[in-house]
């Protein structure tokens, strides 16, 4: 089956404004635009912006704290309940005016000190609380699993983490965001961990391993992978999420092949 494409703008086309980067996407034949964290941008000025371009807006992730300053984030951190709570509360409020399709929760690191099954009790609780409040407006929520290369000691690093994850929360409004760069980064095998995922993947992300460049540039299967993701009966998004040379134009030659081998949908954005 050919997967509608999204563009995360948070790492492509980043060599114009945020903003301009819909219309970037749009033109290059993507269906759809996701941003890690878009905050700083006011989501009536994104919203208008993704009406102009016909756009609609896959993902965003819910604030994650200090996260990626080194920092141990929000969700799964059993001293940082009220710091979860205004983020979440923050994710709704720009939701309500910027209508992603879906939010991601981070579960961070685990903290020093703290028992991982006690931070996987905190993260169980947030992802839960995530999943009710979203369902109030329409959103889906994802949780997602990062290798431990890029950040040591994540919570959930591997397919069987997030899988056992998702079904102790057991929420029909939480599903599993599986990135394939992040499972390839953990040595996991892309069909192995999209069968243990089977009927709770609500969102796909990948860039090639190991550097996080452009399909092709790295060692992952696609083929193979893509075959998984059939045979699993997923019919979501994928979202290209990968990074480029500092002051390099992506040349997204990948993108029609995807579109030549029945990969991705054919130019068009009826999805």
């Amino acid at each position: 089956m050919p997967w509608p494409l999204s563009a995360n703008l948070s790492m492509l086309f980043n060599q114009v404004p945020l903003l301009e980067r819909v219309e970037a996407a749009a033109q290059n034949g993507f269906d759809g635009v996701e941003i890690q964290f878009p905050y700083a941008v006011p989501a009536a000025q994104l919203r208008d912006a993704l009406q102009c371009a016909q756009m609609p807006l896959v993902l965003f992730n819910i604030p994650a704290g200090d996260l990626l300053e080194g920092g141990a984030g929000l969700a799964g951190v059993p001293s940082r309940e009220a710091g979860f709570q205004s983020a979440l509360e923050q994710a709704l409020a720009y939701a309500a005016i910027a209508r992603p399709q879906r939010v991601n929760v981070l579960p961070g690191r685990l903290v020093e000190g703290v028992s991982r099954d006690s931070a996987l009790k905190t993260l169980a609780t947030s992802l839960a609380n995530a999943a009710e409040a979203f369902a109030a407006i329409d959103v889906e929520v994802v949780c997602e699993a990062i290798n431990r290369i890029d950040m040591p000691e994540f919570l959930l690093a591997t397919g069987e983490d997030l899988a056992q994850m998702i079904e102790r929360v057991a929420h029909p409004n939480l599903s599993a965001q599986l990135d394939f760069y992040h499972m390839q980064r953990m040595d996991e095998s892309l069909p192995a961990v999209i069968d243990r995922l089977k009927g709770l993947i609500g969102h796909v992300q990948f860039a090639d391993a190991p550097e996080r460049g452009a399909p092709g540039s790295g060692i992952i299967d696609f083929t193979e992978a893509f075959a998984a993701l059939e045979r699993s009966g997923y019919r979501g998004w994928i979202g290209a999420e990968y990074r480029l040379e500092p002051g390099s134009t992506d040349d997204l030659r990948w993108l029609g092949e995807w579109q030549r081998s029945g990969f991705i949908k054919q130019p068009g954005r009826s999805v």
